[in-house]
């Protein structure tokens, strides 16, 4: 039987510039990538080495191209109807809410299978070399990326069934992929190399929730971040099973969540803290150590009534919310510091700094666009910005208000590791200088992502587009020269790899600590250099654009 709702839903998408402009740049890319690794010289390579060279980048750039670009649409989907009133009367049709779930998630599923289907030609390029099973290698990798492609939509459709604005269907969506692709491996990095056991076994499985490992697998790369001797294989059967078995959860999640009933928003009227038990009662008075409902102040002169504005009327910024904050910190702080100092005596410093540095970077990645990227454009959505433009506050007022009420939320999560990073100082102390290299590293990184993702705000009228926009090049930075460090010495030379990693903060990070694989590239102090001059830029840009968007029009 014919859904309308499959025909409506992908023909809608592929009719925007978004569909286009996804297809074009996910064929050029993908022809890119195996171009760069395509082999320059005549002589034929029986083995078949340079063939599996080119098909691991173009492998890890469709998985990255995927994690990217899959999670947008589904995410917005159903919060979009509901803003604008036509969920109610999907509701209210013959339709049930099978059908009408099962239309929407073919009509995603649809639309987030371009950039594979795309990638064909690319794919056969690698085939052509030789070397690369047809079955084995190129259809276990795009089973995989298929898997993906359905549990991140079926994913997507949960958090949008559940969301009130697209916004933050987009950052809890962003968030959750971050946490299962990448987050979800830090417990077997930490364990790895122990004799078999529950925990072992436990964090084995966690990992495996990661298309990541799956994809190493066929790639030939299983073991390329293990250490130790216990290495456990199965990697692609373990994935198959989670993300079939998650996926029918998010499924059958959604299904439940399309009714009438998802419009109520009935409130629980509570219980008092005195019919509480005893635990309840202690954990209340520490949480509600700041009164939520204390009354503010008045703003002081001192103080930029902006960044005030930004915390008062942001969800989680209130100040008894950030002390919160702080709290949570304090206990991850706690969590790093005896991971790195139970990891220490297993691997070394250099290995333990550098897991640290990939998790932090990925946090500011994550949270740098949450909060800069609708500081100026979810002004123009909701149609405050005239009021804004109407107050006698210069555009460096405005800007720095902004700015201010981003860079303590992100400081209060760069402060999460310092216990580990001062931990790290008192094992081994030659690396003192190291680690204050890195720190800095990583406060020139949040700089940079704050600002450009303000930047790209100040030109944007809607915030969704500024926040893909924001994702996609920070995941670019951080992720696409990485593939380059893949092809070192065949075909790039030391030379050429060191060029382009010096554009990469999170990898110039790495080379300081000298983590395992990047210690040989001297990527410091240009990666400063090129990050703080982009960065002073970026800030000129936002000047002029947010000065202009303050004039009379």
């Amino acid at each position: 039987m014919n859904n309308p709702i499959v025909q409506r839903e992908y023909i809608g998408a592929l009719r925007t510039r978004w569909a286009l402009a996804m297809q074009v740049g996910a064929a050029f890319v993908f022809a890119l990538l195996v171009l760069i690794r395509w082999p320059t010289d005549a002589r034929v390579d029986l083995a078949g080495e340079r063939a599996e060279q080119v098909f691991r980048v173009f492998g890890y750039g469709l998985l990255g191209a995927m994690l990217l670009l899959v999670p947008v649409f589904p995410a917005t989907t159903i919060v979009r109807e509901k803003i604008q009133g036509t969920l109610a009367l999907l509701l209210n049709s013959p339709l049930t809410n099978w059908g009408i779930y099962y239309g929407k998630l073919l009509g995603v599923v649809g639309f987030a299978v371009l950039p594979l289907v795309v990638s064909l030609p690319a794919a056969a390029a690698c085939y052509a070399m030789g070397g690369i099973d047809l079955i084995g290698d190129i259809g276990a990798l795009y089973f995989i990326l298929l898997l993906v492609v359905v549990q991140y939509a079926a994913l997507g459709l949960l958090v949008s069934s559940r969301a009130s604005t697209t916004v933050s269907a987009m950052r809890i969506t962003y968030g959750l992929v971050l946490a299962m692709a990448v987050l979800s491996l830090g417990p077997y990095q930490f364990m790895q190399g122990r004799p078999p056991g529950l925990l072992l076994n436990a964090a084995t499985w966690l990992r495996s929730l990661s298309p990541i490992p799956a994809v190493m697998d066929v790639l030939g790369q299983r073991d390329i971040a293990a250490q130790g001797i216990f290495s456990q294989g199965g990697d692609i059967w373990r994935f198959m099973v989670l993300a079939l078995l998650t996926t029918a959860a998010f499924m059958i999640a959604t299904i439940v969540r399309l009714k009438q009933t998802m419009f109520d928003r009935p409130r629980d009227q509570g219980v008092i803290t005195d019919d509480r038990g005893a635990g309840g009662r202690a954990v209340r008075r520490m949480v509600y150590l700041i009164d939520p409902q204390r009354r503010k102040s008045a703003i002081a002169r001192w103080v930029n009534p902006v960044m005030i504005k930004e915390f008062r009327s942001r969800r989680f910024g209130r100040s008894h919310w950030m002390l919160r904050l702080v709290a949570v910190c304090a206990l991850i702080s706690l969590g790093l510091t005896y991971v790195a100092t139970a990891g220490t005596l297993d691997w070394g410093v250099e290995t333990i700094g550098g897991i640290m540095v990939v998790l932090q970077v990925a946090l500011i990645v994550f949270i740098a666009p949450s909060l800069a990227a609708g500081l100026i454009s979810s002004e123009h959505e909701v149609g405050s910005w005239t009021l804004l433009r109407m107050t006698p506050m210069s555009a460096g007022t405005i800007i720095r208000g902004k700015l201010a009420s981003c860079t303590w939320t992100m400081l209060l999560i760069l402060l999460a590791t310092l216990p580990g990073y001062a931990l790290m100082m008192v094992i081994k102390p030659i690396l003192r200088q190291q680690v204050l290299y890195v720190l800095f590293s990583l406060v020139l990184t949040a700089a940079f992502a704050i600002i450009l993702s303000t930047t790209i705000s100040s030109f944007f009228r809607r915030t969704a587009p500024a926040t893909i926009t924001a994702y996609a090049i920070l995941i670019g930075l951080c992720g696409g020269t990485t593939l380059i460090w893949l092809g070192r010495d065949a075909p790039f030379g030391h030379a050429v790899v060191e060029n382009a990693l010096r554009f990469n903060p999170m990898l110039a990070a790495l080379s300081i600590i000298e983590t395992p694989g990047f210690e040989n590239y001297n990527l410091v102090p240009a990666n400063w250099w090129i990050i703080g001059g982009a960065t002073l830029l970026l800030l000129v840009v936002l000047h002029i654009q947010t000065w202009r968007l303050t004039r009379p029009e």
